[in-house]
């Protein structure tokens, strides 16, 4: 199982000589040292908590979700938990393995409720506007999704994984340039050219199916 799937968060998109680096690095200590030491910033004893757990992890959310693809979610999203909330861990209170498990547990809790939102909403709304939703509309998401997808990969690298970090990873500004080591008016000038660049993408993408409908 990968961990990472598109988009591509470069937190957690190790390599193979990065992952047996790491392993060689890191897999003498325990646990609760690992998250210690990822939360001054150490992405590679992350990597190492996720070669421990990551299978673990996939197992408990697969049996909550009964979904692979929401399962993947579920496990990358409380990783980058792991992550942003390494420093709030309290080593006296449980065990390294059972509070990322626990996160994990309640991410593929909150994607199943979600999940059941998703499917139940449409449906209320539709019936107190005497509308019901239509498979146009589905497929229209859909598609606007897989627009938006393949105008981001036309940016460039710098661009790309700000604008995926903070949309889809949920960091603000100040965490990006403190995660990628860059100074906080570089991380606003990424987005602020990637978001422009973005619109531009997904214009000429507008007019060139205008003029497919048109002809």
């Amino acid at each position: 199982m990968e961990l990472v799937r598109e988009p591509v968060t470069p937190l957690l998109a190790l390599s193979t000589a990065t992952a047996t680096r790491m392993r060689r690095e890191h897999t003498h200590l325990s646990d609760e040292a690992l998250v210690a030491l990822v939360g001054r910033g150490d992405d590679k004893a992350l990597g190492e908590l996720y070669d421990r757990l990551g299978r673990i992890a996939y197992g408990l959310a697969l049996r909550v979700l009964r979904d692979e693809r929401l399962a993947e979610d579920a496990v990358q999203e409380a990783f980058l938990g792991v992550w942003r909330g390494a420093t709030g861990y309290r080593a006296d209170r449980a065990k390294a393995s059972t509070w990322i498990l626990t996160l994990v547990h309640r991410r593929a809790v909150d994607l199943v409720r979600r999940e059941d939102r998703r499917r139940a909403d449409p449906l209320a709304e539709g019936r107190a506007a005497g509308e019901a939703a239509s498979a146009e509309d589905v497929a229209w998401l859909r598609l606007e999704r897989e627009r938006v997808q393949g105008a981001l990969a036309r940016l460039p690298d710098a661009q790309r994984e700000a604008i995926e970090l903070a949309y889809y990873g949920g960091f603000s500004q100040a965490e990006l340039a403190e995660r990628l080591g860059v100074p906080l008016g570089t991380i606003k000038s990424r987005m602020f050219s990637g978001l422009a660049r973005l619109r531009e993408l997904l214009d000429e993408q507008t007019g060139a199916w205008d003029t497919t409908f048109t002809t």
